[in-house]
């Protein structure tokens, strides 16, 4: 590939552009969902570029967007206006097939309620994204050990969901996100469901992996102690950036 190929901006629909510089970039996003013949708007006009490498929350009241647009950013739904590019792609144009191969290749995901399979072991979770991926046995094993022993867990990779700790559970959770080396790891809420003391724990983990590993991390949460450990928090409110908070150290 030619210098000049390398550095070419994404182009996107009706001509919309985007330089490469930034990992995610979304541009006049708008979401309407409508229930019959009722229109509720989920986003609002949403402008907003992150870098790769940062550490990044958004934040909210209920129904201020942060999941939609988080979903959008991990084409797990895509704009009734806008366009979202994420990693040089178009991810409000593919098709299901389409997304589902974009979030395989470059999206790691940490949902709330963990999303582990309870007849799986902890070692055989963190592994599945790479099965599908097919990803060898021997990269697999070794990409999980290292991973799992990084997170504390090396000793309870035989362990089934129902024999760990909810605090456990989510560190299987990351390293199911990050076996694949993503470029963005899109997490919702990823505390809730833990007490302060796991949850300041998974946070010094999660910033260690970042620093360490350089892995872009972007939380939805409502949660101060993942926002005060932001570097940046994106404030929502009514489907639009209120403002954007920016911190030297976190």
């Amino acid at each position: 590939m030619s210098d000049e190929a390398a550095t070419a901006p994404v182009v996107g629909p009706e001509g919309a552009t985007w330089s490469e510089d930034a990992l995610i970039r979304v541009r006049g996003v708008s979401k309407v969902y409508r229930q019959g013949e009722l229109e509720v708007p989920a986003l609002r006009g949403v402008d907003l570029d992150l870098a790769e490498g940062e550490f990044t929350a958004m934040a909210g009241p209920s129904g201020s967007g942060k999941t939609t647009l988080l979903n959008m950013i991990g084409a797990l739904d895509s704009p009734t206006e806008g366009a979202v590019s994420v990693a040089g792609h178009d991810v409000g144009t593919l098709d299901r097939g389409e997304a589902a191969d974009f979030r395989l290749d470059h999206v790691g995901f940490i949902f709330q309620a963990y999303n582990l399979v309870p007849v799986l072991t902890a070692y055989e979770n963190a592994e599945f994204t790479l099965l599908l991926r097919g990803t060898p046995k021997e990269e697999r094993r070794e990409r999980v050990e290292g991973l799992l022993e990084r997170v504390g867990l090396a000793d309870m990779m035989d362990r089934r969901p129902p024999e760990l700790s909810g605090g456990q559970q989510q560190r299987v959770a990351i390293v199911r996100a990050l076996a694949t080396h993503p470029d963005i790891v899109l997490a919702d809420e990823p505390t809730a469901n833990l007490d302060s003391g796991t949850s300041g724990e998974l946070l010094d983990l999660m910033q260690e992996l970042n620093r360490k590993l350089e892995t872009t991390f972007l939380f939805s949460t409502h949660d101060e102690t993942v926002i005060r450990r932001a570097r940046r928090v994106i404030r929502l409110l009514d489907g639009r950036v209120d403002r954007v908070e920016t911190r030297d150290e976190a």
